[in-house]
């Protein structure tokens, strides 16, 4: 119950501040963009808290603790990003003064549809990213209370969305500069007390590479639960082959498929894997049978394949369970779903090799979330919130050394977890590190560091979150309401719509939620990168800095990078949920990380279409231009939206 008295402290605080301050928003421009007085403190700190979802408190460390260094390159991805933001486009965009970043698509090219085409990515992205941050709050849910999964998604999601109906911008500013900082409290306090416990980071990183070849181990017999096919891929456990594993089913089991962990390599043979399994398994395995899983050596024309160092590449059984069940690990077995130290420790890992192209995988990875951090809808508004382009590039610079200040623990969570819980690794509950990992010490003071790690998480999903659903809707309220469906619209009527919208968007994200227990968190807000980095950073870069670019050059180049990246991240996800079949790695390997390819195809349309359709570029380019970039001293700045809605 200590878990849950401080989320629920959290979520009052949350609630009381958002209230207090819908008390001050009242005209539109405070519920869009806050006003356009925010300080650069507390726009930083808001921000960063925004910006912090339940991928980088809860999916990070998760995702570190599962992959290893290839994981690392989501934080330093996530924080590069502002270095473009503060260079190229934070500036220029507050300089703008619009409200939506549609606004500024149609601004820019004095074009109603390409309004429309950029709202449709506000809301592609928006989604995308919502998605995680519900997962998060199912995971959050089902650790501290054992929740199902569904309720945390329902209670969490219906607390923000009341909380952004009330006080749309202004609302939430308070709130989520509030949240940063319990989220950095949260994240960085509790590796203190754990490392006082468990041992320092250093020497866990020691261990690791004085043993390269070494897997972690259950010291105890561990209880575990797997899931069906249902929820495939989780429903996959590939056994280590360092050693036999034994294994005993407390309940009735039933496997869907067995084959090996490896999959082979063209020439090798095709191995039996249920050799490997004492007793054989026919049919449903009764309940207390204990199962050895035994390694097998992968052969060629019948010959042992050897490794660099001479000796023979192994392989383990991968069981898929076609029903959830539960078994009990022996002491001093190897922790299923894992791989040795030197895998985990160096580059090229798991992640990024497991198509067969790791340095294809890394750089498109990096491209994706450095470019797409410069694209997202959501953090963009947030600068018209800022008083001039000065304060909005001092912002940035801010929010560069808060969110720096908060990714400096993750890693030092996912090599404890690795360390100290890796029982983790076989239930497939890796993104759960942050929080399981405090309470495992026992007793009360592992429930309360449990509880802050929780409230975090709380934070985490609820001030990104409450970002998106204001973001999803102003597009819905101020762009189709407000410009499209009903330009006569008052600004009362546009915050009406604004809040009914956030209903709408929320209940829609809830749902979502569902369909996406079985991703990794990071890995889906990575996707959401992808496709802003395909469709927004492109228009926000060029459109910033080349008088050049004209409306179709920037719709063709928006629908090219951003609509390919798109179909080709479905496409992965319903192979990787066995719907659909991708059977060339290199192909897979470009659907699940497609900002290599979609960035520099939306940057050469936009580019190729924009100089064959010239005549086009705006008469009033240059003036718009100097707009941009003039400093506001100067007097060219002007807010393209004012509070009355009107445009200039």
């Amino acid at each position: 119950m200590i878990p849950l008295f401080f989320v629920i402290l959290v979520t009052i605080a949350t609630v009381i501040l958002g209230v207090v301050a819908t008390k001050r928003a009242q005209s539109a421009s405070d519920f869009f963009v806050a006003g356009r007085q925010v300080s650069v403190g507390m726009n930083a700190s808001a921000i960063s808290g925004e910006y912090l979802s339940a991928a980088s408190f809860m999916g990070v460390a998760g995702l570190i603790l599962k992959n290893g260094y290839d994981a690392l390159w989501y934080p330093v991805g996530y924080a590069a990003g502002y270095l473009l933001l503060l260079l190229f486009i934070a500036g220029p965009l507050r300089r703008f003064g619009a409200y939506t970043i549609p606004d500024f698509a149609e601004g820019r090219f004095d074009s109603p549809l390409f309004r429309k085409i950029a709202v449709s990515f506000v809301l592609f992205i928006g989604f995308f990213y919502t998605m995680p941050q519900m997962k998060g709050a199912g995971v959050a849910m089902q650790t501290i209370m054992g929740w199902p999964y569904w309720v945390g998604i329902v209670v969490v999601g219906s607390v923000i969305t009341f909380n952004v109906a009330l006080g749309g911008m202004k609302g939430i500013t308070f709130v989520q500069a509030f949240q940063y900082w319990v989220k950095l409290f949260a994240i960085s306090v509790p590796v203190f007390v754990l490392m006082a416990v468990y041992g320092g980071y250093s020497g866990k990183l020691g261990t690791f590479t004085g043993e390269p070849k070494g897997i972690p181990k259950v010291t105890k017999d561990t209880p575990l639960k797997f899931v069906g096919k249902d929820k495939a891929p989780n429903n996959a456990v590939s056994f280590s082959p360092g050693a036999e594993t034994v294994i005993t089913f407390t309940k009735d089991t039933e496997i869907d498929k067995i084959s090996t962990g490896r999959k082979p390599e063209p020439g090798e043979d095709k191995l039996d894997a249920s050799l490997a399994i004492l007793p054989k398994i026919e049919g449903v395995i009764p309940a207390g049978t204990q199962v050895t899983i035994l390694p097998l050596v992968v052969t060629k024309a019948g010959q042992a394949v050897l490794s660099k160092e001479g000796k023979p590449i192994k392989t383990a059984p991968k069981l898929e369970f076609a029903k959830p069940t539960e078994a009990v690990l022996a002491a001093g077995s190897f922790v299923p779903n894992t791989q040795n130290n030197a895998k985990w420790g160096l580059p090229y890992g798991t992640l990024t090799s497991k198509h067969g192209f790791p340095v294809l995988y890394t750089y498109s990875l990096i491209i994706a979330l450095i470019c797409g951090t410069a694209g997202l809808p959501h953090i963009l508004v947030r600068f018209y919130t800022n008083p001039d382009g000065k304060s909005a590039k001092a912002t940035t610079f801010w929010v560069m050394v808060l969110i720096g200040a908060f990714y400096a623990f993750t890693p030092i969570w996912g090599a404890l977890g690795r360390a100290d819980l890796p029982m983790l690794y076989a239930n497939n509950k890796t993104d759960s590190v942050v929080i399981a990992l405090p309470r495992a010490i026992g007793g009360v003071w592992g429930d309360v560091l449990s509880g802050v790690t929780s409230a975090g998480a709380f934070a985490a999903f609820m001030s990104t979150f409450s970002g998106l659903l204001v973001s999803m809707s102003g597009a819905l309220a101020h762009d189709i309401y407000g410009k499209i469906i009903k330009p006569s619209a008052t600004p009362e009527e546009r915050i009406k719509m604004f809040k009914i919208a956030a209903v709408i968007f929320g209940f829609a994200s809830m749902a979502l939620g569902l369909l996406v227990e079985t991703f990794d968190i990071a890995m889906l807000v990575g996707w959401a990168f992808a496709i802003a980095a395909a469709s927004y950073f492109p228009l926000l870069l060029l459109g910033a800095w080349w008088r050049g670019l004209t409306m179709p050059g920037a719709a063709a180049g928006m629908l090219g990078g951003g609509l390919l990246s798109l179909g080709a991240i479905i496409a992965f996800m319903l192979s990787d949920k066995k719907i659909i079949t991708i059977d060339d790695p290199l192909t897979k390997a470009l659907c699940e990380q497609p900002a290599v390819w979609g960035v520099p195809l939306a940057l050469v349309i936009m580019f190729v279409v924009s100089k064959v359709t010239a005549k086009q570029i705006p008469w009033d380019a240059d003036l718009k231009m100097l707009r941009l970039h003039a400093p506001e001293a100067l007097g060219r700045s002007k807010d393209y939206i004012e509070d009355t809605g009107s445009d200039h």
